[in-house]
């Protein structure tokens, strides 16, 4: 029998939930069902499993993400727009880490789930968008895509687990390393030739 109240959302909420205080692996359906009070068992009844599971955590997390920064960059061209996309980016990262992490792994997410989530086709727009601003096309604007979501990535990666034990305060690294992206974006090397895509 399927507990009054409880949703495809609810147990992905309670997922997620946990997955930012105790990291996204030890999200397990029997840690779920008792965070909610209920028997493994009536989880099937909202979600296929494990993987569907975490899938919807990653869902989740690509919407409230996607969201943020199209609110910080509203309105924002240029190096406003690139700080304000980092920023959000770097905040819901360490704000949500679980989360966030869900964002960055490869999970198998049912295609008729993914189809109805806008998240990650807006991240998308919003990426390349903010990136036209700059004049890049393609296949520059995917070099560049990649060229930022590995800075963002990597610096959050390491600032999370402590990686940063310079005295030097990781915020002036982060603006640095904004100067230099921005720097790099409006002086974008040629391509060579033969470039295939």
């Amino acid at each position: 029998m399927v507990r009054a109240g409880l949703t495809a959302e609810r147990v992905t909420l309670a997922a997620a939930e946990l997955a930012d205080e105790a990291g996204l692996d030890q999200v397990t359906m029997a840690r779920v069902a008792s965070r909610l009070g209920v028997k493994d068992a009536s989880l099937y009844s909202h979600v296929r499993g494990l993987e569907d599971l975490r899938g919807r955590v990653a869902l989740l997390a690509a919407d409230e993400k996607t969201l943020r920064i199209a609110e910080a960059t509203v309105g924002r061209a240029g190096k406003d727009a690139l700080v304000a996309f980092a920023d959000a980016w770097r905040d819901y990262a360490h704000r949500h880490p679980g989360r966030y992490a869900a964002t960055q792994i490869r999970i198998r997410i049912d295609p008729e789930l993914a189809a109805r989530a806008p998240g990650p086709r807006r991240a998308v727009e919003l990426t390349y968008g903010m990136l036209r601003g700059y004049g890049l096309a393609e296949p520059d604007l995917t070099d560049a895509v990649r060229l930022l979501r590995s800075t963002f990535h990597g610096f959050v990666a390491l600032e999370s687990a402590g990686g940063f034990g310079h005295e030097r305060a990781p915020q002036r690294s982060w603006e640095r390393a904004l100067d230099a992206l921005h720097a790099t974006l409006e002086h974008w090397p040629a391509g060579r030739d033969g470039d295939a895509s």
